[in-house]
């Protein structure tokens, strides 16, 4: 009897719930290259694509030729998920920081979900813009208004609950990210509750912000006339 790849099944159900949702990718993953793309940022790649969780990172999915500023946006924008590995050179680079403010950006007006990892450098040297962060924006020669900016994604992105690698195995916290992270992909949107009555007395709640929208669906009715079978069986098939 042959049994179907689990991996093989993941990667099919994520695809299958990237075209439903409308978006390209699960998780946009962004790093300093020179700081980490060659171990921590390669394995936790490795590590998401083997889940079957579709990530988009620059050096490998923009295509040759394309507008890179534009091509990044959209990669931002699509992606159900923003990670960002913030390292001891992250600040320098202005691309860095500038893709850091349009993913917050994204994050407030579309409620999408930032989750940040402190690569061995402490969170509040980021959020109060000191030691390395801080000479890096020192040396950058853009104007007022975007230094500003800068400094205010890295406050907003240091006040999030995310992983610090502080002396821990880094196999350790890759493990616990993927899960972290394939969890929030798959937990129920929509909980049953077991009074539903009607619309006015309707208590359905969201377990996550993933996505630009609160819920997929809004399920009106009137009475209980439908509501102990079709809109019952309705319900239960969709959630």
């Amino acid at each position: 009897m042959a049994f179907a790849n689990p991996q093989s099944q993941r990667a099919s159900s994520s695809s299958s719930s990237l075209s439903i949702r409308g978006w390209n990718y699960d998780v946009f993953l962004r790093f300093m290259g020179e700081d980490t793309s060659h171990n921590f940022t390669d394995h936790l790649y490795r590590t998401l694509s083997r889940k079957g969780i579709r990530t988009f990172r620059d050096d490998e999915e923009l295509p040759r030729g394309e507008e890179i500023a534009a091509e990044l946006l959209k990669a931002i924008e699509g992606s159900r998920i923003c990670l960002i590995i913030l390292s001891e050179n992250y600040a320098r680079s202005r691309w860095c920081l500038e893709e850091l403010t349009k993913i917050m950006d994204c994050r407030e007006k579309m409620g999408k979900l930032v989750l940040p990892i402190f690569y061995h450098v402490e969170p509040l040297h980021v959020r109060g813009h000191i030691q390395s962060f801080g000479e890096a924006l020192a040396d950058h020669e853009e104007g007022r208004r975007k230094i500003e900016r800068w400094r205010a994604a890295l406050t907003m992105v240091a006040g999030i609950t995310g992983w610090w690698l502080k002396n821990r195995p880094e196999a350790h916290v890759i493990e616990e990210i993927t899960s972290v992270i394939w969890k929030s992909l798959n937990q129920e949107l929509l909980h049953v509750e077991k009074n539903l009555v009607g619309m006015d007395r309707q208590r359905v709640s969201s377990s996550s912000s993933i996505g630009p929208s609160e819920y997929e669906v809004f399920l009106s009715f009137w009475d209980e006339d439908a509501r102990h079978n079709f809109i019952d069986h309705l319900y239960a098939a969709l959630h």
